[in-house]
Formats: structure tokens, sequence, C-alpha cells
């Protein structure tokens, strides 16, 4: 006999991973958090699979729950879609949307044409800017939706990715070695020179800039080595693991407005699984 899943639980489902928490996920659901806890159980009897491992306060994912979430997403965007055809309601409206300087010339040729072309009744801005001044705009709703790279404790990651050295090998024999970095507050910026300061390794900052641009132009002419993501292998050579101080792990991670409108959860769906097929 065939279970059906309702559609409640997976919408609260992804309200708590989205939010971060269930006492944050109850002003999006309009649930009670007692009433969303029972609702997870509900859901977990129903796959017979746990779906969180709770430590503490926090909620992380189990690897079935990571199945869950991707399908819930595919599900309720498709349901949306499904409901808005069939009550002739387009989808329309604004969505402001920020992202780092990592993912624009990845996401504003790819998903976002795509999302302007199949909503021309949506109202599409993007802003291009650090993680921190876009969470700010976020929180003093100048912004609806966020996609930036956070510290990898960060509970809104997506996923978690190695960051690297970056440059040519012969810029590794100098006594004082040069840099290429974005101004703070710049995750990978504090990343790297922690290290090198650990390590007891000589530097300089030789490129300083607001504009990945210029760090790309100084890596790519051999005149400094950066501190990146792999996101970043498309413009320079990833250095070998032993060249310089080990370093952490980064996040990319999505934030939106409490109460998302039907817009900004289609441009959400869309950059999650974006999101998640990079390599």
């Amino acid at each position: 006999m065939a279970v059906n899943i309702p559609m409640e639980l997976l919408r609260s489902f992804v309200a708590i991973i989205d939010t971060g928490s269930m006492l944050q996920a109850t002003e999006r659901v309009f649930l009670t958090q007692s009433a969303l806890s029972l609702q997870m159980r509900r859901l977990e009897d129903l796959v017979r699979q746990p779906l969180f491992n709770r430590q503490g306060r926090r909620l992380r994912l189990t690897p079935a729950g990571e199945r869950l979430l991707r399908t819930a997403r595919d599900i309720l965007s498709l349901n949306d879609q499904v409901l808005a055809a069939l009550q002739g309601q387009a989808l329309s409206g604004s969505v402001r949307l920020g992202m780092n300087q990592d993912f624009a010339e990845i996401f504003l040729p790819g998903v976002l044409n795509e999302f302007i072309t199949s909503y021309p009744e949506i109202q599409t801005q993007v802003r291009v800017g650090g993680s921190q001044e876009l969470l700010d705009l976020l929180s003093n709703g100048q912004l609806d939706l966020v996609l930036c790279v956070r510290p990898e404790d960060d509970p809104k990651l997506l996923k978690t990715v190695p960051m690297g050295w970056f440059g040519h090998m012969h810029l590794l024999e100098r006594d004082v070695l040069p840099l290429a970095l974005l101004e703070p507050p710049c995750l990978f910026r504090a990343a790297a020179l922690a290290r090198l300061e650990a390590s007891g390794r000589r530097f300089r900052v030789l490129v300083e800039t607001a504009s990945l641009s210029g760090i790309r132009a100084a890596v790519q002419a051999g005149l400094a080595i950066t501190c990146r993501g792999p996101l970043f292998a498309e413009v320079a050579p990833l250095l070998p693991a032993d060249a310089l101080p080990s370093l952490s792990r980064a996040g990319y991670a999505i934030y939106d407005a409490p109460v998302p409108s039907p817009a900004t959860s289609r441009l959400e769906t869309l950059l999650r699984q974006a999101v998640l097929a990079l390599n």
C-alpha cells in the first residue's frame, strides 16, 4: 500500500532547515514549536528513518534527511507551480537578491538568466557584495535573498568546500610571499593571514581590493598568491596542498526573509539546486 507524505509536513521540514531552527520556523509556517516537533516525528515515522541529528539546540540533517530535503524542495516547487497554473496565477512581484562575487560570474548568466526568462513578470534586482554587507541589507529589509560564503559552522550552510592557495609556483621561492586579498571583512583573507602568521611564513599584501576581478588579474599575471574557494580554480592554478600552511573549509549558505514571497521561494529553490550541483 502506497504511503503518502502530507504536503504540510514537507513544507514544515523545509522551513526548519531554511530558518535554522524549529523556533524560527514557527514564524514561517504559523505553528507552535510543539506542533512542529510532532510534525517532524510523524514525518520520521512515515519515512521510517531519523531525519535529524540533534546536537543540543542545533539540528543537523542525517543522510536520509539530506536526501529528503532535495526531493521535498522539488515536490513543493512543483506543487506551487501546478496550483499557480491551474488558478491562472503567474508568479509576479519582485525579488532582491544579494550574492558574493564568487557566485556572480557563474549564476548571473546561468540560473538568473533562466529565472528571468521563465518569469518575466517578476522584477529581479541583483546586488553583488561581501557576505556581511549583504546579510546586513537582508536584516534591514533591503534584500529578500542572500547567497554568500560563510564559516563552516554556520547553521545555514548548503555545503562546505575546501579553501585553497592559488597562484604560480615561482612565487613560493620568494622570501616574502606576495598576496592578493580582498578588503576586510573577508573569510578567505582572515584564514590566509591567520595561517601564515601561525606558521611564521613571511608575507606582504601586495594587492588589496574590493573587487574579485583585481585579485584575478594579480594572480593571473603571476604577481601574487591568493586564498579562495574551489570556484577560483577556473581562474588560476591550485597550488599543491603542502606548498603553504593548510587551510580550513568554508561554506556556501543561503539566507532569506522570515516570510519569503512565492517568487523569492522559487528563485531560492533554483539557487539551492545549482549550489548543490557545484563541484
